[in-house]
């Protein structure tokens, strides 16, 4: 049994909505650009925009590469006929490959990328960071704003792209955790072939997202719920789920190492007055 407190969908889903009108008054940008992943986050965060505002209004993007599991460009074409929703495909392989030439990189060619690490990563972060660069062309176009996709568990263990996918104008669902997101999709419309399919960033082939932190979200959400909002110590979190001290270790220093991505650069005189 999870210790996390359960939700209620209809309260969630108001506080929600309401939002997003007060959002869309205070920018007086009329218009909503979302990354149409085909994953269960943007798919909610798809839903929860036509709920509460015209879909005249939201542009949807599914911009895929090469390594896009094409169950995702099924599922996010899916959620856009379903909900309605303008909806374009963009190819980002194409300006990847312009990048990496400029960079006196041959592309992939000779380039075993299961067994150069930080070539897989800077190429995944890189593509993040395309895909934004794509987002705010349109959120300029269209005189928009950019709705983010980060969940709560993903933001405090710093599981995105710096000024990639964790850039964006409001994160609707940056406060529920992975796992309630997935009992909240049950009654928000979301397919359950979206829900029940493993979460995966498709920034190289065969990822998963649960392989690559290391931990099911599960057991994932539980650890930062005792860490972060309840403030518990090691020995506390071992006597109320089942999990190892290492793991816990292993998602405070996930959590201290990543906390700069979800917070405002800093500057010399932050925390101190430098003029009267």
């Amino acid at each position: 049994m999870s210790v996390l407190a359960e939700i209620d969908s209809k309260i969630v889903k108001l506080e929600l909505i309401a939002f997003i009108k007060k959002i869309v008054a205070k920018s007086n940008c009329p218009n909503m650009i979302l990354g149409l992943s085909g994953g269960i986050d943007s798919s909610i965060v798809a839903y929860l925009l036509k709920e509460a505002i015209s879909v005249e209004n939201i542009y949807t993007y599914h911009l895929h590469s090469s390594t896009t599991p094409k169950e995702d460009t099924t599922h996010a074409r899916l959620i856009a006929k379903k909900f309605n929703l303008n909806y374009d495909e963009i190819s980002i392989d194409g300006i990847l490959d312009k990048y990496l030439d400029e960079f006196c990189i041959d592309s992939y060619n000779g380039i075993d990328l299961n067994d150069n690490e930080n070539f897989k990563l800077t190429l995944g972060n890189l593509k993040a960071r395309i895909r934004m660069s794509i987002l705010y062309y349109f959120a300029n176009l269209k005189n928009g704003l950019v709705a983010g996709t980060g969940n709560r568990s993903e933001l405090l263990i710093g599981y995105m792209t710096k000024f990639g996918d964790g850039a964006c104008d409001f994160e609707l669902i940056g406060d529920i955790y992975k796992s309630q997101l997935k009992n909240l999709a049950e009654s928000w419309e979301i397919p359950i072939e979206i829900i029940n399919k493993p979460p995966r960033a498709g920034l190289w082939n065969n990822q998963t997202d649960e392989e690559e932190i290391g931990m099911n979200y599960d057991i994932l959400d539980q650890v930062i719920y005792l860490i972060e909002d309840k403030k518990l110590k090691n020995n506390d979190i071992l006597n109320k789920i089942d999990v190892s001290p290492l793991e816990i270790n292993m998602i405070r220093d996930k959590i201290t190492n990543n906390r700069h991505k979800i917070q405002v650069p800093l500057s010399p005189f932050a925390n101190k007055k430098l003029f009267d």
